[in-house]
């Protein structure tokens, strides 16, 4: 059986070193056009940056070592032309040498990958205009910031790339903005989850130019203006565009494979395309999301792997099925931890699911313990059935154990009130007794039990201020003086009790604290007193990160604050 590879990185080479496990007598051929056949994608920035300082760490194999553990041949700086099918056959070029000739194959692999999404704008083909997909883009990057020591970046698009670049070009010295249509950086979280990495960002220094459009690029004063559409120009020295990628699916459109979202290649479970004997993973094949079974395009590294894998077992004779994508990833933004899982809330909704969630502020590990830092997790959750959709964790230590640990949960089909059931492990440095993984199942039971009434944030600005309703903040004295919403009465839930005699039991009451413990307390105290009550997810703190973050980006003027 001969099989021919198109691509390696993550899933061409995970399928090759997989086939040759399987099968020893197997003759494999891998075809990379670019010099480098198995790299770690995720590391390019931080080798611009100097974190990762030996540019031989970024490359995980070379043709050489993988030959002498694998035979197989990988042949680089060679590019698949063309596919034909109908002979199972197909046509490369040696860029090197120029060499054109055809490559029979028993069974096809397509691992093409993605390439960076390159609009159609004046000026995309500047000296100082960037992408950053490859090592040798990442060559590119590193040598121009070395020779020319550019003291400014604007990076267009707000996802992993971006964000993991920004924090190196900064650690640089160097001025970084980032521009992005979208009025918040990476989608896979929620908007108000958003606002903490919004935060981090400009803590750091990072400049924040949301919701705005590009329009173009052109060359100026020794640099390049970004030009935003009803905004002036941003100027900077350097630009690199990572406002996301398309599948690089032009040969399989060629030879007539079935194509899907956003020109992907359509597989079934078993990696196989449309056309007989020809299979393609990674990040140019369609998949289905595990939570929402919708069709969607997901550029992770995991998947990637793990579809190479399931792709060789069915060419070695096995039956190894993809169950779907939920997307689960983390990312370093400077100091934080930002993590997701499943679907986010605002997708959940436009796949017209009914969603709830909680928001919650619990400590990395136990409070008495040196150390812990708050986390903020969101968990979303279907409201009939309960059924757990997705998660967003920021924070720091700690935060990729409990994603992990969601994911898991997810993947295993719980329901968000088993949460409370998990055996998770506890020590002081690394935990409290109640896990916030727990925490959160508690939270969702309560709702599910009709102990816990919630309102959000989306429900701020038309809770009635005309006395129809009671609006309680329960902290301090101290803590409501420092900042509180307007037309919320403070009442500290330690006098409560005494003082029900100023609430109006014929009025609902929606009550407030600064992470939500206090006046889920202060909704006990009032139901067994017989008033109905409603506890705001995230509390205060919560509430006012995202006010603050939708302030910096809607008000500029009004709020007396640098949009950016």
């Amino acid at each position: 059986m001969k099989v021919v590879i198109v691509g390696g990185v993550a899933g061409g080479a995970t399928a090759a070193a997989r086939i040759r496990r399987l099968d020893e007598q197997a003759e494999i051929v891998v075809f990379e056009r670019s010099g480098f056949i198995s790299y770690a994608n995720c590391g390019l920035p931080y080798y611009i940056g100097g974190v990762i300082q030996d540019p031989e760490e970024l490359t995980l194999q070379t043709p050489e070592s993988f030959f002498s553990r694998f035979r197989v041949a990988m042949r680089v700086r060679h590019e698949v032309t063309a596919i034909h099918p109908d002979r199972k056959t197909v046509s490369v070029t040696n860029l090197e040498t120029g060499e054109e000739f055809e490559e029979g194959y028993d069974k096809l692999i397509l691992s093409p990958g993605a390439k960076p999404t390159q609009p159609r704008l004046p000026g995309v083909g500047l000296d100082k205009l960037f992408t950053l997909r490859t090592v040798e883009d990442t060559f590119r990057i590193k040598a121009y910031i070395s020779e020319n020591h550019p003291k400014s970046a604007v990076l267009a698009g707000g996802g992993f790339i971006s964000l993991e670049l920004a924090e190196n070009l900064r650690e640089l010295g160097m001025e970084v903005t980032i521009v992005q249509r979208p009025k918040q950086l990476m989608n896979p979280f929620d908007p108000d989850m958003a606002s903490f990495i919004h935060s981090e960002m400009r803590r750091h220094g990072v400049k924040l130019a949301l919701g705005h459009t590009v329009e173009g690029f052109e060359e100026k004063d020794g640099g390049v203006d970004v030009l935003l559409k009803d905004e002036a120009p941003l100027h900077a020295d350097m630009v690199v565009l990572a406002i996301g990628v398309s599948p690089d699916t032009h040969l399989a459109q060629e030879a007539g494979l079935e194509l899907g979202v956003k020109g992907s290649i359509v597989v079934n479970d078993r990696m196989e395309t449309s056309v007989p004997h020809i299979y393609a993973v990674g990040d140019a094949v369609q998949v289905k999301h595990f939570v929402t079974g919708q069709d969607v395009l997901l550029s992770l590294a995991g998947p990637a792997n793990k579809q190479g894998r399931i792709a060789a077992d069915n060419i070695c004779g096995g039956d190894s099925h993809y169950t779907g994508s939920q997307g689960s990833s983390v990312i370093k933004v400077f100091d934080m931890t930002a993590a997701s899982t499943g679907v986010n809330e605002t997708n959940a909704k436009k796949a017209g699911l009914d969603v709830d969630s909680v928001i919650l502020s619990p400590m990395s590990h136990a409070g008495y313990y040196p150390g812990g830092k708050v986390m903020t997790m969101k968990v979303v959750f279907e409201k009939a059935t309960y059924r757990l959709l997705g998660a967003q964790i920021v924070g720091y230590e700690g935060v990729d154990k409990r994603i992990d640990v969601l994911a898991t949960a997810i993947r295993a089909g719980m329901k968000a009130t088993e949460l409370k059931d998990l055996d998770l492990a506890y020590a002081p440095p690394y935990s409290s007794a109640k896990d916030p993984v727990n925490m959160a199942g508690f939270m969702i039971e309560n709702i599910a039990n009709g102990v816990l009434k919630q309102w959000h944030l989306a429900d701020a600005d038309t809770l009635p201020r005309d006395g129809s309703v009671t609006l309680l903040d329960t902290r301090t004295v101290e803590e409501f003086a420092h900042g509180h919403i307007d037309g919320f009465v403070n009442i500290p839930v330690d006098e409560l009790r005494e003082r029900l005699g100023e609430l109006d039991k014929a009025k609902p009451v929606y009550v407030i604290c600064q992470s939500g413990l206090r006046s889920y307390i202060a909704c006990r105290i009032l139901a067994g007193n017989g008033f109905e009550c409603y506890n705001f997810s995230g509390g205060f703190r919560f509430y006012d990160a995202v006010m603050h973050d939708h302030c910096l980006i809607e008000s500029a003027t009004a709020c007396g604050m640098d949009k950016v």
